[in-house]
């Protein structure tokens, strides 16, 4: 008697294979600003996070741009000896998009403005940070860890630290984070819940510009859910996020693979990313 391979079995007989179960969603507010899912928003991290562009020297700057805003480009020549220090280096492939205050930028604007030899990246510092918007250079390209979030959230404009809680709602507990949510400061930080990191859901892991121990790049990471929000993290979720129809936490579909889980950072005693 012949027997039938299972192709060719489930040909013969006109049976199809199954497909996987799947996890249904709720749809987010239809008034929200965009609409996606948590897989969605943590691919998009991911992206940024890995995103791969070669750098020359012209794309350097250590002093004021045409407007008068000072940049200082996160390359190895930046405070190299001092925990803030630069990482990207001229005439190599790197990998992450670089920060940049006020940067809003994915990875099609980002190589475009390199291209033209624009600086990549600007860091951070208590001069932006008072002067703020005025002190965006529009000499550089990247993004801040609010870019980095509104890009993860598909948002169609920027949204600051201050802004992100009108399109978001706060949750009751940082127990209930999931994937896609935000843990944010008001005026000072902002991160994405990429999961939990154990089985007892006292660690997460998160994605973030602007933080240890890599300041000046976005990264998954992963740190005690209490030493976050001893920080004064707020969790939110955003409006337009489809959401699992389980009721908890504890049952909402992981998104991370296991090899991206083995790249993250574990920073037992973290603090806000930026000065």
């Amino acid at each position: 008697m012949r027997i039938l391979s299972l192709p060719l079995l489930l040909l013969v007989t006109g049976c199809a294979v199954p497909p996987p179960p799947t996890v249904p969603l709720v749809p987010g507010d239809a008034n929200a600003p965009s609409q996606l899912t948590p897989s969605e928003s943590i691919a998009i991290a991911q992206r940024l996070a890995t995103h791969p562009w070669r750098p020359f020297s012209n794309n350097m700057l250590h002093a004021k741009d045409q407007a008068g805003i000072r940049v200082n480009t996160p390359d190895v020549s930046h405070e190299p000896g001092l925990p803030r220090k630069g990482w990207w280096i001229p005439g190599e492939v790197n990998t992450g998009i670089p920060y940049k205050w006020g940067g809003f930028d994915d990875p099609a604007t980002f190589d475009a403005a390199i291209a033209k030899g624009l600086a990549g990246g600007d860091v951070s510092s208590p001069e932006k940070r008072r002067a703020d918007n005025t002190a965006v250079s529009a000499q550089a390209a990247g993004v801040d860890c609010s870019g980095f979030v509104s890009r993860c959230l598909k948002l169609p404009t920027v949204h600051d630290t201050t802004q992100l809680p009108a399109v978001c709602t706060e949750l009751p507990s940082a127990r209930d984070l999931r994937p896609g949510d935000l843990l944010n400061i008001p005026h000072r930080h902002v991160i994405l819940c990429a999961g939990w990191s154990n089985p007892e859901h006292t660690w997460i892991y998160f994605y973030e510009t602007g933080g240890a121990p890599d300041y000046w790049k976005p990264g998954l990471k992963q740190a005690p859910l209490d030493a976050l929000l001893a920080l004064g993290y707020t969790p939110l979720r955003y409006r337009g996020m489809a959401r699992e129809v389980a009721p908890d936490s504890k049952s909402a579909k992981e998104v991370l693979t296991r090899g991206v889980k083995a790249t993250a950072m574990a920073v037992p005693q973290p603090t806000i990313g930026e000065p």
